[in-house]
């Protein structure tokens, strides 16, 4: 099943890309983080950065000289400087204890590039595409730097987070034996970039906002605003690098096609709709991965685990990501208590702890999507290793769930006397209801596609 792309595009049936700039950005009241000035030479330290970095790059690269490796594990496309420690966590990248915050530091920030020209050279993608060195690093180098890095959560280094865990998933025995290099391109290209110039709010408060991506005739309601956003950005900056500029014009836009379906898929709010074809496909096992649309599918369903798979990481890094997650949620709902708009759901701090999130997140979310991955990869020791992180990583949010409630009801019962002046019996148990703050009925919502 190939899952429709539902964008409209311009005439002729040619798609309107986009940049970062094609729409005014957040009212800068609502999203400003630094001052103008702070701002500035951010950008500008991390132009100079990549700039700098390419110099060495083009100076150094074996590619460049004409020198082709004959290992396909080789670090060729990395600076001298990245050699080391960085070099040695790349040769470990397949693992599923990799730890893409470590990694983003060697590389100075620069994960996401990296990483990426790294796995392109061991896919041999480069050759089998006969891609221009200097295009590619240039459209890497757009893409990484047009992911906002003043957001907790959806930056340059979640997308590479997703992009090593999308490698992880591509080589499953199930999926590996029957890939394309056309698969394993749009799946990586589509890892790196789903959540390329993300605003660090949801389409709820961009509708609320009236930001000009939301109020677009082009969208309708069912429309996947941010992903559709995510996908056009994608495409100008293809077309604006040149990257598939050598190809014949049919295959490059069957590229822009594919990539945009992939990347649609990644909105949470059509998880049942996957979920529920997933679940059919396994249960008639009726897969034929020699089919290119079944291959898509799988692509699609690979995409939407290695975005949510978080709480499938070991605690340390799980946790780092579900609290930079909770931080951009609770950042929206300041913002929105400011400017006296309804707090959307699971973004009220003083409501939605980040232990109470995550259970609802995993328990709705996570646990269904990857229950269906471990049939379809037939209990594979990844996916083994991930639901054995899952379930423990669920069981200690419970632990830190019920302290946080009973440091509330503590709380509460202290500033509460009870008739003879004194709170309740410090025995009682707290009631640790997580429906009570409506945290599972919002997630609940999410996995019915609402």
């Amino acid at each position: 099943m190939l899952a429709d792309v539902r964008l409209s595009t311009g005439h002729a049936g040619v798609l309107l890309a986009e940049r970062r700039g094609s729409y005014p950005l957040i009212d800068l009241r609502i999203l400003k983080t630094s001052t103008q000035q702070g701002e500035v030479e951010s950008g500008t330290r991390r132009k100079v950065k990549r700039l700098l970095s390419f110099q060495r790059y083009c100076h150094n690269s074996r590619l460049l000289r004409g020198l082709v490796p004959h290992t396909p594990g080789s670090l060729h496309l990395l600076d001298d400087d990245y050699l080391g420690q960085a070099a040695h966590m790349l040769s470990k990248v397949g693992t599923w204890n990799f730890d893409i915050f470590l990694f983003d530091r060697l590389t100075n920030g620069n994960s996401l590039v990296t990483l990426m020209c790294h796995l392109f050279n061991v896919y041999g993608l480069i050759h089998h595409f006969q891609l221009d060195m200097v295009k590619l690093h240039r459209f890497l180098g757009m893409v990484q730097e047009d992911y906002h890095s003043q957001n907790p959560y959806h930056n340059a280094v979640h997308a590479a987070d997703v992009t090593q865990a999308m490698y992880c998933y591509l080589k499953e025995p199930k999926l590996a034996e029957q890939l394309s290099p056309l698969d394993v391109f749009l799946g990586l290209m589509a890892a790196a970039a789903h959540d390329v110039d993300h605003p660090g709010v949801n389409q709820p408060f961009l509708i609320k906002t009236r930001h000009h991506l939301a109020s677009s005739t082009r969208y309708t309601a069912n429309t996947s605003v941010l992903e559709s956003h995510h996908w056009r950005s994608t495409v100008g900056m293809l077309r604006e690098s040149g990257l598939l500029s050598h190809l014949p014009p049919n295959m490059s836009q069957d590229m822009e096609q594919q990539l945009g379906s992939l990347i649609l898929a990644t909105d949470i709010s059509r998880q049942n709709e996957f979920l529920i074809t997933f679940k059919e496909h396994l249960d008639n096992q009726d897969l034929d991965l020699q089919l290119a649309s079944h291959r898509h599918f799988m692509l699609q369903i690979a995409l939407k685990c290695a975005d949510i798979c978080n709480p499938c990481r070991v605690w340390e890094l799980s946790r780092q990501w579900s609290e930079r997650v909770c931080e951009e949620f609770y950042r929206q709902g300041d913002l929105e208590r400011k400017f006296e708009l309804e707090i959307s759901p699971l973004c009220n701090q003083q409501a939605d702890s980040v232990p109470a999130i995550q259970i609802g997140f995993i328990s709705y979310i996570v646990e269904p999507l990857f229950e269906e991955w471990l049939r379809f990869t037939e209990r594979s020791l990844l996916t083994q290793t991930m639901m054995t992180h899952l379930h423990k990583n669920k069981a200690r949010w419970s632990l830190l769930q019920y302290t946080h409630a009973s440091e509330r009801q503590t709380h509460s019962q202290a500033e509460e006397p009870g008739p003879e002046g004194g709170g309740r019996r410090g025995e009682d148990i707290p009631n640790c209801d997580l429906d009570s703050w409506g945290v599972l009925s919002s997630f609940s919502e999410w996995g019915r596609g609402v």
